[in-house]
């Protein structure tokens, strides 16, 4: 009966994550060509939102990276992964480097080193937790779409995600809220603001930047002057 039972288990076992495997496969490759519209972090931030008493706010307005300029690409390579156009996803060196530090901090001031694929993987496919489970997923849709997708196509898809403010999602919407033009028009310093922001975009506001996001839009031009982009 035992036996049975395994058998059983280990045969459903298979069909669902064979039924896993060819469903993400399939939406990987959809997402090549068609605009994501909507992803697990805007739905989870209009539940905060609702929860909190607040008015839902989502802005967002996809556009192609044709209309991006192509200052905010080189801005946010320069700002959050500077391998972007060498690696394959990962950048092992980054890793190796925020291992020691967070080792060497002992927990006090944890460093990532998630590059744009990763972090366009966990936007568009997973949600911001924490868990194992939830990096291995990560590690997985960022190896399928470096795969299926061109660099442009990540880094078109990533802009047009990311959040970028309280409610405010995608290069577009960050581009009309803070600074009243279109993403195609942002200059080298408007797109080095947007990038500082990033990593806590509810936080700093680019329009209203605080002495530490001034200072890093500077280091982060600078960067944009010395790194050689092929492909933005």
């Amino acid at each position: 009966m035992l036996k049975i039972l395994v058998l059983f288990l280990w045969k459903w076992i298979k069909r669902l994550a064979l039924f896993f495997i060819i469903s993400t496969v399939v939406a990987v490759i959809l997402y090549k060509w068609i605009p994501i519209p909507y992803t697990p972090l805007m739905i989870i931030r209009c539940f905060e939102q609702k929860a909190a008493g607040k008015p839902i706010k989502l802005e967002k307005d996809w556009v192609p990276l044709s209309q991006i300029s192509a200052r905010l690409p080189e801005a946010v390579i320069a700002s959050e992964d500077q391998k972007f156009e060498e690696h394959f996803g990962f950048d092992i060196e980054a890793i190796e480097k925020a291992q020691q530090y967070n080792a060497r901090m002992k927990g006090k001031r944890v460093r990532g080193a998630s590059t744009i694929t990763q972090q366009t993987a966990k936007n568009v496919f997973l949600t911001q937790s924490r868990t194992y489970w939830r990096k291995a997923l990560e590690v997985y849709f960022s190896f399928l779409i470096e795969v299926c997708w061109s660099k442009e196509r990540i880094m078109e898809v990533y802009l047009n995600v990311i959040e970028m403010g309280d409610g405010i999602y995608g290069a577009e919407a960050a581009a009309q809220a803070y600074f009243n033009k279109s993403a195609l028009k942002l200059t080298a310093k408007e797109a080095s603001l947007i990038a500082a922001c990033l990593p806590n975009p509810r936080i700093y506001i680019a329009n209203k930047p605080s002495r530490y996001i001034e200072r890093k839009s500077v280091w982060i031009m600078r960067a944009m002057r010395r790194l050689d982009y092929k492909n933005f």
